[in-house]
């Protein structure tokens, strides 16, 4: 079957063949003489070249060429995917700016907007975990920035292969202490994220990163509109760090040779990134900037590009102002550098000696990189000799977009109808504790206690609920933020799954007592090339855009990663959806922990016996993971959020806790081990484990003084959610009326669950 693309852009409709077709002829003069094959060995395939071809007039030079590589890559056209994503719902009351720039912007108050985005590092932090994850932290804290956003918090959803592997255990590591190392330098608190370990991400781990922010002063966006403004680099040196990161890395699949790929990943300074920080927002409070865009993947042709397309513009680019770690770069290797922690500012011409002063203040190195121009082509002079001649439109928005086929894997029947692991239990005590004991479900503290979250104090609930919850500096208004990604879910239905992904982070800022407002997303898959994944990826997001126009939370841009496969064999489908919710009051937020030994133990919702669908009780007991997702009625997931935001804002609940992995005897142990408090509940039926471990959507428990009970039930009753008073708050056990155990005990063997395999740091 041939794959079919169009050149997209302004009126522009070429139709290709992506089918191989024989290299074409090289021009003299240095135009491509040396080699017909260069443009392959930089990611584009013999009908991309032809096209660049038609579209130039000519063959381009090896800078132009390096340029288009770059651009026209998987990572930074989105050219597999664009046709699926245009079509999720991006508009809403509180959207300010939607997809296409560095992030998304939502009000959540009256005059207070932030900036919400995810990005991956996940190539990188494979060939080399601390840098790859630390310059992830610090790409996507540059995305907020050039919105005039300050950083205010970080999540890292994080997926791994099984610890009993030394290289995860490696990966682990070094993964962790490269966020936490750039995180906490940067002074920009880790609030939360999730840490899987699945068999299948042991080949592809995922380093997803998202980050908050709050408009300091002024709004800004990536673009170029003025002929005659200065395009001005600023930050960290430029070297040959990162050169080909968007096309060798993150725009490939992995194999053996995977690990010699280390010259591509990015190297991270983040005490010049804090300075990149300050500068920039007194840059802006000074109103000395036009527009800002941060340099990531693409380096400096990325900006560039992406500012004068969306400006209508064009800009000469001088090189020989590039301030070089290393003098003997080519300028191809300067035009595609992605040396960390730059970002190109446009200011007004009789600003430029402003704008350096401000850099020079903060001890950054700043230079005049050219002129913006009104011809709409990216020049590039490199020693007075024009290196790079190109539309910007062709290099920024005119790239390929596939439409490549979409086929359901024939291998889906039969995991559908495959056992999802829902046998009764030999013992409730043994099997609970290995439930968690499971790094799946046992305490993260090892990942998250190398975090300092509580830098600023703005923090209201912090790692370890459902929902970081975060105090907006200034303001009375806070927002809880979450991230959820339930692969193995999408890989039995990735349609359903993607609905769960984006209810179960809903559900999450919900039970903390917020209305879930807008999510971003980072879209986690095998090779496009695959036709599976592909349909994979489009039943994706179709979940999404239906979940998210069934609870009102648009789409403000996001991220996707593919390639995330080795020698053929790619990942879960993994969307991470990260969801924020807005609190009206900072004093109403509900954590997970019981507060009072009495109170009342209140289950929402209805669990659904057979509900085990690629659950963790079937995979963790079982070593299961067949079946098919719980069904999950959004009606009923509108009404538990309206149930749990109410009776947060009316001071009904001492806790909250939504219910997810594992089930009801999970969610308990977690409410009574983040307080310290035990519980005794009444578990009845015949088969006590389905009403343990089912995990049907739509439920939460809560707890409430028993003077509430009351109020609580007609809440629910008002809203058509099921409730039932379940047991009480006790004091030192774990009591689930079929088996008893310690809370002591239970905590110890949770605790250990995960730092017993990484309490030893690895060298």
């Amino acid at each position: 079957m041939r794959v079919v693309a169009r050149l997209g852009g302004r009126g522009r409709d070429h139709r290709l063949d992506a089918r191989s077709r024989d290299a074409h002829a090289a021009e003299p003069g240095g135009r491509m003489s040396e080699t017909e094959s260069l443009h392959r060995d930089l990611g584009l395939t013999d009908d991309e070249f032809q096209a660049i071809c038609d579209r130039l007039g000519r063959e381009p030079g090896y800078t132009e060429l390096a340029m288009f590589s770059v651009m026209w890559s998987e990572h930074c056209s989105y050219k597999s995917s664009r046709v699926h994503l245009e079509t999720l719902p991006t508009e809403g009351e509180r959207i300010l700016v939607g997809p296409g720039e560095g992030a998304g912007i939502i009000e959540v108050a009256d005059g207070v907007a932030v900036a919400w985005k995810i990005e991956s590092h996940n190539h990188p932090s494979f060939v080399e975990p601390f840098n790859g994850a630390a310059t992830g932290v610090g790409g996507i804290v540059r995305d907020i920035l050039s919105m005039g956003a300050r950083p205010i918090a970080l999540m890292d959803p994080l997926r791994f292969g099984p610890l009993e592997d030394a290289r995860t255990r490696y990966l682990v590591d070094g993964v962790v202490h490269g966020i936490s190392s750039y995180g906490n330098s940067i002074g920009v608190p880790t609030v939360g994220g999730e840490t899987v370990f699945e068999e299948c991400y042991a080949a592809n781990p995922l380093v997803n990163v998202a980050c908050l922010g709050v408009v300091d002063t002024k709004l800004m966006h990536g673009r170029a509109e003025v002929p005659g403004q200065v395009a001005i680099l600023f930050g960290s040196s430029t070297g040959r760090d990162g050169i080909g990161g968007a096309s060798v890395l993150a725009s490939a699949e992995f194999d053996e040779d995977s690990l010699d790929k280390r010259p591509s990943v990015q190297v991270g300074d983040p005490f010049s990134e804090k300075l990149l920080i300050e500068c920039s927002l007194e840059l802006i409070r000074r109103e000395l900037v036009a527009s800002f865009q941060d340099l990531g993947a693409g380096g400096i042709s990325c900006p560039t590009s992406e500012m004068t397309a969306k400006g209508g513009t064009g800009i000469r680019i001088d090189l020989d102002n590039v301030h070089r770690r290393e003098p003997s770069m080519e300028p191809f290797e300067v035009m595609i550098s992605e040396s960390q922690e730059r970002m190109l500012a446009v200011v007004e011409s009789e600003d430029v000696e402003d704008v350096l002063g401000v850099c020079a203040k903060w001890g950054l190195e700043a230079r005049v990189l050219g002129e913006i121009t009104k011809t709409g082509r990216v020049e590039v002079v490199d020693r007075k000799t024009v290196v790079a001649d190109v539309p910007s439109l062709a290099l920024a928005e005119e790239g390929p977009v596939y439409e490549r086929p979409i086929e359901r894997p024939h291998w889906m029947a039969g995991i559908n109808a495959a056992p999802a692991g829902d046998e009764a239990p030999e013992h409730y005590g043994r099997t609970f504790y290995e439930m968690v004991a499971s790094p799946q479900i046992a305490s993260k503290r090892w990942v998250w206690e190398q975090y300092d979250h509580m830098i600023f104090l703005g923090t209201v609930i912090g790692p370890g609920g459902d929902a970081a919850v975060i105090r907006l500096p200034g303001t009375e208004t806070a927002v809880a933020i979450t991230t959820d990604g339930p692969g193995r879910l999408c890989m039995l239905d990735p349609y359903e799954g993607a609905r769960h992904a984006v209810a179960e982070a809903a559900r999450n800022v919900a039970a903390v007592g917020a209305r879930p407002a807008a999510i971003t997303n980072c879209l986690n898959f095998g090779s496009p090339e695959g036709s599976g994944v592909m349909w994979q990826f489009s039943e994706v997001v179709r979940g999404i855009g239906d979940a998210c126009r069934d609870l009102g939370t648009p789409v403000t841009g996001g991220n996707v990663s593919f390639y995330n496969e080795t020698n053929g064999r790619p990942i879960y489908p993994t969307p991470v959806i990260g969801m924020l919710g807005i609190v009206g009051d900072p004093a109403v937020a509900v954590g997970i922990g019981f507060r009072d030994e009495g109170d009342a133990i209140v289950l929402l919702g209805t669990t659904e016996l057979d509900d085990f669908g690629g659950s963790e009780y079937g995979k963790i007991v079982n070593d299961a993971i067949g079946g098919t997702p719980p069904n999950l009625d959004m009606g009923a997931e509108r009404a538990l959020h309206e149930v749990l935001i109410a009776g947060a804002d009316a001071g009904l609940f001492n806790s909250a806790h939504d219910l997810s992995g594992g089930g009801l005897a999970v969610a308990l142990a977690e409410c009574a081990f983040a307080s310290n408090r035990g519980f005794s509940v009444q578990i009845g039926g015949t088969e006590p484990h389905r009403t343990l471990y089912s995990e049907s959507p739509s439920r939460a428990v809560v707890s409430c003084g028993q003077g509430l009970v009351d109020d609580v039930l007609a809440l629910a009753g008002r809203h058509g959610i099921a409730a039932e008073v379940i047991g009480a708050v006790a004091a030192d056990m774990c009591d689930f009326s079929v088996f008893a155990t310690s809370l002591e005990e239970a905590r110890s063997v949770w605790e250990g669950g995960l730092s017993g395999h990484l309490s030893a740091r690895v060298e």
